[in-house]
């Protein structure tokens, strides 16, 4: 007689998934304490651990661990099918994930991790594109999920906040406000400012300008962060920018100073993106979830 059951499984993948006890029994509508003992059950009987368990941080998978929780992931995928015969096929799930250009080089690559750990038995495809472009996929269902600012999305998607970031400053080293710990929008008005020549970031700074009564004087538009950094460093103006690479030097090599923003109406939220009217494949909730759970962290 098999002592584990299609519950055990469960647990230990929605354990794994999530990286932490609480979060896991919210999912599965049980209580902390009985998920925990069940864990416990699940490791006695299996003769070793399956996570490593640190006070105050998040549940670690051991290596069986990992290896039990994918080939877990499989039987529950299989049962799954037997249940509903018409579900998409193991060998044929795909998730498609989106990311707007400018979080890319921060975002998507943790990401792709991430689902990969979370869903080793769907294939995980990207597609890296400007605000409107990523819309329009989603409402095409051509994306299951986007990663991008909250910006020209309306009620017709679901977003779950991940993390807020504040704007920056990007300077010359040499500029009054490098010594400063701060600047607010105030305090740039008189200066030419570098924009990113993307319609909806334009829009949304200069809408932040105007709900202050402010008139700023744009100098350039950039097509892009790099670009816009390197005007930046060469002291064409100031440029504005919600991504920060590490490093004090532009693409040319010049040194370059950043300044946060101090005004808390510029802060902009990153949110994970989906649209309410695509179906609804079982794996895209666990993306979601894995997601929610470990990006903004790594």
């Amino acid at each position: 007689m098999l002592y584990l059951t299609l519950r055990h499984y469960e647990y230990a993948v929605a354990v794994a998934r999530h990286g932490s006890l609480s979060a896991a029994a919210d999912t599965l509508n049980v209580s902390q304490p009985a998920l925990s003992t069940a864990l416990t059950r699940i490791e006695d009987h299996l003769g070793h651990p399956l996570f490593l368990r640190r006070r105050g941080a998040s549940l670690l998978l051991t290596p069986q661990g990992r290896d039990f929780a994918a080939k877990a992931q499989v039987l529950l995928d299989q049962a799954a099918l037997l249940e509903t015969p018409n579900m998409t096929p193991l060998d044929q799930r795909c998730l498609s994930l989106g990311c707007f250009i400018d979080l890319a080089p921060f975002l998507l690559a943790p990401a792709l991790k991430i689902l990969r750990t979370a869903l080793p038995d769907v294939q995980i495809d990207f597609h890296v594109d400007r605000f409107e472009q990523l819309i329009s996929a989603l409402s095409k269902s051509e994306l299951d999920l986007a990663l991008s600012y909250d910006l020209g999305l309306d009620s017709s998607f679901n977003r779950h906040e991940l993390g807020r970031v504040a704007p920056h400053a990007l300077i010359t080293p040499d500029h009054t406000f490098a010594a400063q710990t701060s600047v607010t929008l105030a305090s740039l008005v008189d200066y030419p400012l570098i924009l990113s020549q993307e319609g909806l970031s334009v829009q949304h700074m200069l809408s932040l300008f105007k709900s202050k009564g402010l008139v700023p004087r744009v100098a350039h538009r950039a097509a892009s962060l790099e670009l816009l950094r390197s005007l930046a460093a060469n002291g064409e103006g100031i440029g504005i920018s919600y991504s920060l690479p590490p490093g004090e030097l532009s693409y040319d090599g010049k040194p370059l100073a950043s300044v946060p923003i101090s005004d808390l109406e510029a802060e902009e939220p990153i949110v994970l993106v989906s649209h309410i009217q695509a179906p609804k494949e079982t794996f895209i909730g666990g993306a979601q979830a894995a997601l929610a759970t470990h990006l903004m962290k790594m």
